[in-house]
This record gives C-alpha cells, sequence and structure tokens, in this order.
C-alpha cells in the first residue's frame, strides 16, 4: 500500500487536478454525480495500476463532465494505464484506440474505429454498430 506521506501528497493532487480546493471538506456523497465519477476514477488511479475498467463511466453526466472524464482517460492512458471502456454511446467509441462491439451477448467486431468504419464503410462508429446489429 501507499504511505500516509504518499496518501497525502496523492490527495493533494487529485485535489488540484480536479479543481476541488472549494469543496475539499465536502463529503462525496452530497456532490453532483459528474463530481463522483472524477473523483471515484482518480481514486482507482492511486496505486498507478495497470489496468482500469470502468463501466458506463460517463452515463447520467453532461457533455462537458463527459469530455473532461475522457480528457482524464487519455491522461491516465498516457501515463501506461490501460482503460477498459464500457458504454453505449457509440460517439464515445471514436476515442478509444480499440472498440469491441457485442451484440446479443457476442462480440461481433473487433479493431480501431477507422478500421471498422471503413470496413462496413460507413462515417460513425454508431453506423458501424447499427449495421451489425441489424445483421
Amino acid at each position: 500500500g501507499l504511505s500516509k506521506k504518499q496518501i497525502t501528497e496523492k490527495r493533494q493532487q487529485l485535489v488540484k487536478e480536479l479543481g476541488l480546493e472549494s469543496i475539499v471538506n465536502t463529503l462525496v456523497g452530497s456532490l453532483p454525480l459528474g463530481w463522483k465519477q472524477k473523483i471515484s476514477f482518480s481514486v482507482s488511479l492511486l496505486h498507478e495500476p495497470k489496468i482500469v475498467f470502468l463501466d458506463e463511466p460517463t452515463g447520467g453526466v453532461d457533455p462537458i463532465t463527459r469530455r473532461q472524464f475522457w480528457e482524464m482517460i487519455y491522461q491516465a492512458s498516457n501515463r501506461g494505464t490501460t482503460i477498459f471502456v464500457t458504454t453505449h454511446y457509440m460517439d464515445e467509441a471514436e476515442y478509444c484506440d480499440r472498440v469491441s462491439i457485442m451484440v446479443d451477448g457476442k462480440m461481433e467486431a473487433l479493431d480501431t474505429p477507422k478500421k471498422l468504419k471503413q470496413q462496413f464503410e460507413v462515417d460513425t462508429m454508431n453506423d458501424v454498430f447499427l449495421k451489425l446489429a441489424r445483421g
């Protein structure tokens, strides 16, 4: 685990990165969903894991928070953490290095967004999904 000193340092870094100075003493439970999601993800990175799994991390948040969350995912990825994200938002699939699409519980596609769009001769990941889902 982390030492108390490391925890304190990482906490201060987290507060600064997320701009939480004004609410640092607020209970997490009373914060809006977007803040809870960002804090939860940040805490999951404290031990610098190799892999993090996120299950629909941007569900129910506003578009600005959604974009901020993806910026956090990119930062973690750039620091060497592999991030697995499940989402129903096909536009978010565009942000990923590789995409796996499941239809009726079966993996029907796995590749980069660019290659999947080329393979299915469409312009968006939503259209890739629709082609797969409709057969």
